[in-house]
């Protein structure tokens, strides 16, 4: 007589890490930053766009203020900084906060880097070059060794080496990024419009890493998605109904085609919003197009999210813009969305 087989066991979250921009006042960072340490999440990731606030001085007034969290930059470029440069600021965080540094590195955004006069000209070539260059410095070698091109002395090396080895995630959305995480990161930093995008951004990671012949595990990949969350789901709605037509009418084709959507969708949201009109701009968000990201109840965020680990993700990132008010939208998911997801 057979014996009834056990159900599958419900996927968990192993582990949460929080998103910011870098348009946040300093003193407010770190507020939440203390919030996301006493919530729970395990890493905390501030973002650099240019002509903002600056994200290595927002990550080190967070590293006074926390204990255990970790601190990433989300993401440094090739471009307008110089790879000794890049990694100059992840070690001296890395001593700083004792050891929780992380390195986000990417190609950057060609429209900031335009508003400075930076053209950005071969961004994959670029963007390996910065991180095999990062990797070698971190890890007290000279780059000279490690690349094809002469152009760094072999005396070049970090003269404060990091004590603690500083993971480099790459931020990456395109399948040719994505690729080259798995080859030589140590994590991915995929935007995923939708969330659901998650099983196809992760198996191009997982073609990197195939390619370079690494272990899976070796690689993170966290899910991340733009989240707000309040007890009253209209409220939860109108923040990132409100981000959504700031940005929708630059997101990748190939993004929004998975969402069955294309940019001009967006652009009478954008138009509203560039003349000052919000509440018209929000209201020209579908609930279509607000599918690209999460709003809700946690209860609403907490039931999206479980799909994103039945998909394979142990990993979730949330990013902005939280909530309508972005302290008691961490203290909510803190508190009603990851122990769901932990149960």
């Amino acid at each position: 007589m057979s014996t009834p087989s056990s159900p599958p066991a419900t996927p968990r979250v192993t582990r949460a890490s929080l998103r910011l921009n870098n348009d946040t006042p300093v003193s407010r960072f770190v507020e939440l930053a203390v919030a996301a340490e006493e919530s729970g999440f395990e890493q905390l990731w501030v973002s650099h766009d240019l002509f903002l606030r600056s994200a290595p001085v927002m990550l080190a007034a967070a590293a006074v203020a926390t204990r255990t969290i970790r601190l990433g930059v989300g993401v440094l470029n090739p471009y307008s900084a110089h790879p000794a440069e890049l990694a100059m600021h992840a070690a001296s965080l890395q001593e700083l906060s004792s050891g929780r540094a992380l390195l986000g590195l990417a190609a950057g955004a060609s429209e900031f880097l335009l508003q400075a006069g930076i053209t950005q000209e071969n961004p994959l070539r670029r963007t390996r070059e910065a991180l095999v260059a990062c990797r070698a410095l971190l890890d007290g070698e000279a780059p000279a060794s490690v690349r094809d091109s002469g152009s760094w002395s072999a005396a070049a090396r970090l003269l404060a080496k990091p004590e603690v080895r500083v993971p480099i995630y790459l931020g990456a959305m395109s399948p040719r990024m994505l690729g080259l995480a798995g080859e030589l990161a140590d994590g991915a930093l995929p935007l995923l419009f939708p969330p659901e995008h998650f099983p196809v951004a992760a198996a191009q990671v997982a073609a990197g890493v195939e390619r370079a012949r690494r272990h899976p595990g070796e690689v993170d990949v966290p899910a991340c998605v733009w989240v707000s969350v309040a007890e009253d789901p209209a409220e939860a709605r109108a923040p990132l109904a409100e981000k959504l037509a700031f940005y929708g009418p630059a997101f990748s084709p190939y993004l929004l085609a998975r969402a069955g959507l294309e940019p001009e969708q967006f652009r009478p949201a954008a138009q509203a919003l560039a003349t000052g009109d919000a509440a018209g701009a929000r209201a020209l968000i579908s609930d279509e197009m607000l599918q690209l990201g999460i709003a809700g109840t946690p209860e609403q965020v907490a039931s999206r999210c479980a799909g994103l680990l039945r998909a394979g993700a142990q990993h979730l990132s949330f990013g902005p813009p939280l909530g309508p008010d972005p302290v008691a939208a961490v203290r909510l998911l803190g508190k009603r969305v990851l122990p769901a997801l932990r149960a």
